[in-house]
C-alpha cells in the first residue's frame, strides 16, 4: 500500500474535527517545507569568489618538497 492512499484511509476515518486539524498542520508542514527548501538555496550558493580569503598559501608554496629531493 502507498502512502498517499494510506494517508487517505486514516484521513478519511476521522471525525471532522479531527480532520480541520490534520488539514491545518498538513498546511503548516508543506509551507515549512518550502521555506526550508529556499533557506538551503540560498546558504548553499557557491560562485565566483566564494572562497575569498578563507585559503591560505604558504610562503614557499614555490619551493621543491624536501620528500622529492631523490628524484630532482
Amino acid at each position: 500500500m502507498n502512502t498517499d492512499l494510506a494517508l487517505w484511509k486514516v484521513f478519511i476515518s476521522l471525525p471532522e474535527s479531527l480532520k480541520a486539524e490534520l488539514l491545518h498542520y498538513a498546511e503548516y508542514l508543506r509551507e515549512k517545507y518550502t521555506h526550508q527548501q529556499s533557506q538551503e538555496k540560498i546558504e548553499t550558493g557557491h560562485g565566483y569568489g566564494s572562497w575569498a580569503n578563507e585559503i591560505i598559501m604558504s610562503d614557499d608554496f614555490d619551493e621543491p618538497l624536501e620528500d622529492l629531493a631523490e628524484y630532482m
